[in-house]
């Protein structure tokens, strides 16, 4: 057996048999016969077990000859959501591989930034997924360049070079490799391309998600906190600005019965995989759902609450240095006072930039931007200027970092060494910036009145205690609990 320690061949071998979407993106099975390797849900009949093997990643498929079935499109599954359980080595290995940093800075530099060495990071890669950085790397520019081939009209050597690949004979090989066809083959299988994709610089994209998907929340979450210039609901769809490694980027993202429709615009398209895994991971797409909602209906109290609408997500960002700013900014203060300090800050120190459908006219303020503001001039008591000049001061300087890579337990400590920094700022940051599915606010009002109404315990300690069996989804019962509420955060925009 080739896939982590969650699944054995025989749950495997019923998961393919049953087409089980659930575990699409959790393994992925090799066909001995055919040598190709398909996602658990493949609408082909399925092939005899003896034929079958399994893989941790499509880059463990690709490395053992295999290419990618034309029919189930194994490449667009859904993330291995074991990537935002855990905060081990792998998995922030695979977050940032996720967020292009091998691409960008090499084997060398994703190593530096976890704190090990080459060899020990290739070594466990090696063990767990059955690839290494560059065959996950690899593999994740594959999957760019056929989006890119596929969703838009550009040259194929624009498009080999936007999806990372050093050369043309590069990008044709692996393309071949993969695909088992060549770059025009592949354009020549799409019929036709949507209006959207015509416009330079934009892409009409589907981002897959595992079902059930309630956007209420995710979606009522993000609009109802929305920063001015920064992001806006329009048109059914969240609406938001991004920073990116090479450029810019405007998306706009909608929910849809069985995907999140995603339209970017960016000023670079080598950031396009940047972007795709940005956003994903803001809206939390590569989540387990059942097996999360399975857990939290183990509580009586949770369990109507869970069946009434399951399937939340947790709302994340696609930014942890300006939403541990827009943290600071929300301390004892409403969402719509929280709002207007932070949009001042976007209209005096954000970058401007052009928005082709009007409404979006900043990038959040950089740390560096943040970091020369003059503390006197911010509409806060004091004791909160001080916590914020000291928070941009050590995110600019680079003494605090936060990224997807951020061990969890590290973070936390670093930030409750901050001036005006409690256990709910940090939990709240933990929750939604760092991605860590367990982090609980027991002091939280909203939780406390949904605490009060369901009669769970009134107490920090009691409630966290009876939150044990909650783990390790806690912040996801968070979710259910603050849905009790007639909050905006909690409804879909009209």
């Amino acid at each position: 057996m080739q896939t982590g320690t969650h699944f054995d061949r025989e749950h495997c071998v019923r998961a393919v048999q049953s087409k089980d979407a659930r575990f699409d993106g959790w393994f992925f099975t090799a066909v001995l016969t055919t040598r190709i390797y398909c996602r658990p849900s493949c609408p082909v009949v399925p092939p005899k077990p003896q034929n079958m093997t399994f893989y941790p990643s499509a880059a463990a498929c690709q490395q053992a000859g295999f290419r990618a079935c034309k029919r189930c499109r194994p490449d667009t599954s859904p993330g291995s959501p074991e990537w935002n359980l855990r905060a081990d080595l792998v998995a922030r290995a695979m977050r940032l591989i996720a967020d292009g940093v091998v691409d960008r800075e090499g084997v060398p530099g994703l190593a530096a930034r976890l704190g090990y060495s080459t060899r020990q990071v290739e070594r466990q890669l090696l063990a767990e997924l059955g690839a290494g950085p560059l065959a996950l790397a690899r593999a994740q520019r594959a999957q760019t360049a056929r989006l890119l081939i596929e969703t838009t009209a550009l040259p194929m050597a624009e498009i080999a070079f936007a999806a990372g690949f050093s050369s043309i004979r590069t990008f044709n090989d692996t393309v071949r490799e993969v695909f088992a066809l060549s770059p025009s083959e592949l354009r020549a299988r799409v019929p036709r391309r949507d209006s959207a994709a015509n416009t330079p610089g934009t892409l009409a994209l589907r981002l897959p998600f595992r079902a059930p998907l309630n956007p209420d929340n995710l979606f009522g979450h993000l609009a109802a906190t929305a920063v001015p210039g920064v992001e806006e609901w329009r048109d059914g769809a969240y609406r938001r600005t991004l920073r990116l490694p090479y450029g810019h980027g405007i998306v706009a993202l909608a929910p849809r019965p069985d995907h999140i429709a995603c339209r970017l615009t960016l000023s670079d398209l080598r950031d396009l995989t940047v972007a795709i895994s940005r956003c994903r991971r803001m809206l939390d797409l590569d989540a387990d759902p059942v097996a999360v909602d399975d857990r939290l209906r183990t509580d009586p109290v949770l369990a109507p609450l869970v069946n009434r609408a399951p399937g939340r997500r947790v709302p994340r960002t696609v930014d942890e240095a300006e939403f541990v700013v827009r943290a600071v900014l929300g301390q004892q203060v409403s969402t719509a006072a929280a709002r207007t300090h932070a949009a001042r800050l976007v209209t005096v120190h954000g970058k401007p930039l052009d928005d082709p459908e009007g409404g979006l006219t900043h990038l959040f303020p950089s740390p560096d931007a943040l970091a020369a503001v003059d503390p006197e001039t911010l509409a806060m008591p004091r004791t909160r200027r001080t916590t914020f000049s000291t928070l941009v001061r050590q995110l600019a300087d680079g003494t605090l970092y936060l990224g997807v890579e951020s061990d969890w337990a590290e973070a936390r400590a670093r930030l409750l060494d901050l001036p005006g920094f409690g256990p709910w700022t940090v939990d709240v940051i933990a929750m939604r910036a760092l991605g860590d599915p367990d982090a609980f606010l027991p002091t939280d009002l909203g939780i406390r009145r949904a605490a009060q109404e369901l009669d769970l315990p009134g107490t920090p300690a009691a409630l966290t205690a009876r939150a044990e069996t909650w783990r390790p989804w806690r912040a996801y019962a968070v979710q259910y609990l603050w849905a009790t509420d007639s909050h905006p955060i909690n409804f879909l925009p009209v």
